[in-house]
Order: structure tokens, then sequence, then C-alpha cells
């Protein structure tokens, strides 16, 4: 298991504040990046390598998700 004790938690500056569906990452953890629900902060995280989280974002800013 993923030691999470020094994780700091963040929203996207665009989600609302009223407490909608959102995620919380947290990148300061060494080579991971964490993820969780917001409703949820005791939660299962979802961890994955930073390279990962980078294609991800870099995916999302492009627009490669963009739907029909």
């Amino acid at each position: 298991m993923t030691d999470l004790t020094g994780a700091v938690w963040r929203k996207s500056t665009r989600s609302g504040g009223n407490g909608g569906e959102c995620v919380e990452v947290a990148i300061n953890l060494p080579g991971i990046v964490a993820i969780r629900d917001s409703k949820d902060p005791d939660g299962p995280v979802l961890t994955i390598d930073k390279d990962t989280w980078r294609g991800f974002t870099f995916a999302v800013k492009t627009v490669q998700f963009r739907t029909k």
C-alpha cells in the first residue's frame, strides 16, 4: 500500500464550490500521482505514475477526449 500521509490534495480551479462531483489529485508524492473522489476522501485512491498523469492531462488539454 502506498503511503499517502504527506499528500497535498487539490481540486481543479474549474470545480464549483457547490460540493459537486469532483476528483482531487495529489501531485506532490515521489514518483506517483494520487487521485480520489472529493465526496469520499477516506475512500479508495487511484495511484498512477507521473508520466501517465502527464500524458492524460496533455490529452485532455489538447481535446483528444472530445465527445461527438
